[in-house]
């Protein structure tokens, strides 16, 4: 799992002593704060901050000054619409058939929730939460911080992701903030797609192309179906966990960031592997994935409902 905790602690030591973590402010009864004097994080909202406030403080600081330098920046896509996370990257989604008026939903991984991953199996559904989400701007500067009112649904079983609802319409964050949610695609990608994976943490962009699909995809004691494999150019690192895949030639969303082999182990913890319909295992070091995300569009009804038991659903279920 793409988990920034390694390289954030990296960067707190680069940058010594004397950092002043970010508070984050109370939420407004819309559910967006405006960018100056808020933090984002799992422990947002409780009036101090936290080591990992400080980490990602720190973390997110230092990845601003190096991605002005290395960050690879697609022409089509840029980061509107993306969040930051305590740990992760995410983003502001919307499905096709979304009212403007409808609570906006955020996107990340199943493995990013505050509360730490869902065991295999287990599927999270409309749970309370008060989580936070630093909100970036085309440019990729942090321009509000969006604040969560249910967990709507979570899992690491088949795919993995985590879909929170905010207290914010659609309507609302464009009007507040000139931004528009990212549109999730109803259809299957193909092998060949041009794609960006759009990372808010690091507010760094990725651009390669879909090189295939797996079967299944195992790590450690979680399995994933469908898996994008990318093409090498998008050598994702820890904390872009949660970022969109968009389709440069669309603009829409078809699959969520998660994962990828780092040291060329089989099938354990950080080194996924490939496991065909005939059970044939392949690793391949250096290469990432992502879960694809058009079977969400069948699952959400009117005003942003998730219903698991929809035609067409496919999401595993509690």
């Amino acid at each position: 799992m793409r988990k920034p905790l390694v390289v954030a602690l990296c960067a707190l030591a680069l940058a010594g002593a004397g950092v002043t973590p970010a508070v984050a402010t109370a939420p407004t009864p819309t559910g967006a704060d405006t960018a100056a004097g808020a933090g984002a994080g799992a422990g947002a909202g409780s009036g101090s901050a936290t080591v990992l406030d400080v980490v990602d403080g720190v973390a997110g600081t230092a990845a601003d000054a190096l991605s002005g330098l290395t960050g690879p920046k697609a022409a089509a896509v840029n980061f509107a619409g993306t969040v930051s996370l305590s740990n992760c990257s995410g983003s502001v989604v919307r499905l096709p058939h979304s009212a403007d008026d409808d609570p906006a939903l955020v996107l990340t991984n199943g493995h990013c929730l505050e509360s730490g991953f869902p065991a295999a199996g287990e599927v999270l559904v409309d749970r309370a939460s008060s989580r936070s989400f630093g909100l970036l701007n085309p440019a990729g500067s942090r321009v509000a911080t969006l604040r969560a009112n249910r967990l709507v649904y979570a899992t690491m079983t088949d795919t993995d992701a985590a879909v929170y609802r905010l207290g914010t319409t659609y309507a609302q964050i464009r009007s507040a903030y000139g931004i528009d949610a990212l549109t999730l695609s109803a259809t299957r990608p193909a092998a060949g797609t041009a794609i960006s994976v759009v990372s808010g943490y690091w507010k760094r962009i990725y651009t390669c192309s879909v090189d295939g699909f797996a079967h299944r995809l195992k790590e450690g004691n979680w399995t994933w179906k469908d898996s994008v494999r990318y093409t090498p150019a998008c050598d994702t690192i820890g904390g872009t966990s949660g970022s969109p895949v968009v389709d440069d030639a669309t603009g829409k969303v078809v699959a969520v960031n998660n994962t990828g082999n780092e040291d060329g182990a089989r099938c354990t913890v950080n080194n996924p592997c490939e496991v065909d319909a005939n059970g044939v295992v392949t690793v391949r070091q250096g290469i990432n994935y992502a879960q694809q995300t058009y079977p969400f569009t069948a699952c959400f009804g009117t005003g942003s409902r998730l219903d698991l038991g929809a035609s067409g659903c496919t999401l595993p279920k509690p």
